[in-house]
């Protein structure tokens, strides 16, 4: 199997690699987590998938003419951002929804940048972005699993039932798992790392979308630093302070369970390792993803918000300029 080639720093080797092979590997690595979605919800979550992709395409189709670019079709980067703002949807989201989050993705932060390679936020996770502070409430509403996608059929994520109920928390409760049990909402880890729980369409299974990275990792699409340092940050932070929520000591927070829940998968594995976004050095990719855990752990330990995650890739993506002028390589044959 060829090996895709990864962004780096000076010397390079020229490889037979492509962005529309790299965009196929992606779109393969994000399969099993859509068709999961497409399980527990029903042909709803695949009609939001193909709103998000066709108004993601049909928005670069448009650019393109109206600029006179050549077809960038082909290369499959609007294809990724459709599915990748699909999958940040809730399964009864109203559809001119995710159609105008890829619609933003595209004409605004790809775009008006000067298109692939030139945009200086991750676009799938901009449109996420504007359309959750646009509609929070519709963003808000996630269905319950095994209901086909039926908007009336709500329930909140084991996230935020968490964060609501920390606000009236009795005594005796020392951990989410706990606080879950008292207010009806019982389920196992297995339960979160499988991904039968209500989330946005993408996100559910931690299982799937860990084999997905991985794959990513083992073809040379994505590097292994950025997901790492994000989530081995995000998780050594929680574990230290997010027992002192439940009246317990330091080091006692539930590491499985602030894994296991949210957007903290999708987001390290598939949404901080764009390759346009992120860091091109080692360091510059470890201090980018701890920055992120750093961020995503702040906003959900103290933030109103039950999840952080959109925000703190959003926010690194715009320092990523400033990680990379500080983490300059040395010149190529001087010595340092």
């Amino acid at each position: 199997m060829e090996h895709m080639p990864l962004i780096s720093t000076s010397p390079q080797i020229h490889q037979h690699g492509s962005t529309r092979r790299l965009m196929i590997w992606v779109l393969v690595a994000m399969a099993p987590a859509a068709l999961w979605g497409v399980y527990l919800f029903g042909g709803r979550v695949a009609l939001i998938l193909l709103a998000s992709t066709a108004s993601a395409v049909l928005s670069e189709a448009i650019l393109n003419l109206l600029f006179k670019r050549n077809n960038t079709l082909g290369d499959l980067s609007a294809v990724v951002t459709g599915v990748l703002v699909g999958f940040n949807m809730p399964p009864g989201i109203p559809l001119f929804i995710p159609i105008t989050a890829s619609f933003f993705a595209i004409a605004v932060v790809k775009w008006s940048f000067g298109g692939l390679g030139a945009n200086w936020m991750n676009p799938a996770m901009a449109g996420r972005v504007f359309v959750f502070f646009s509609w929070g409430r519709s963003m808000s509403r996630f269905t319950l699993p095994g209901t086909g996608g039926v908007d009336t059929v709500t329930g909140p994520t084991p996230l935020g039932s968490v964060k609501t109920a920390l606000s009236t928390l009795s005594d005796g409760i020392n951990g989410p798992m706990q606080l879950l049990d008292s207010e009806g909402l019982s389920t196992t880890y297995s339960r979160l790392f499988v991904g039968h729980m209500p989330g946005s369409v993408g996100e559910m299974s931690a299982m799937l979308i860990i084999a997905g990275g991985l794959l990513l990792v083992f073809v040379k699409v994505i590097n292994w630093e950025i997901p790492v340092s994000f989530l081995g940050s995000f998780g050594l932070l929680m574990w230290a302070f997010d027992g002192l929520h439940y009246g317990g000591a330091m080091f006692t927070g539930d590491l499985l369970f602030q894994l296991l829940t949210g957007g903290i998968m999708l987001g390290a594995w598939f949404m901080a390792t764009d390759l346009v976004t992120s860091p091109l050095t080692f360091k510059g990719r470890v201090i980018y993803g701890v920055g992120c855990g750093f961020i995503t752990f702040v906003i959900r330990s103290f933030g109103n918000l039950p999840e952080g995650v959109s925000l703190a890739i959003i926010f690194m993506n715009i320092l990523v300029p400033l990680v990379d002028r500080f983490c300059r390589p040395t010149r190529y044959g001087v010595i340092s």
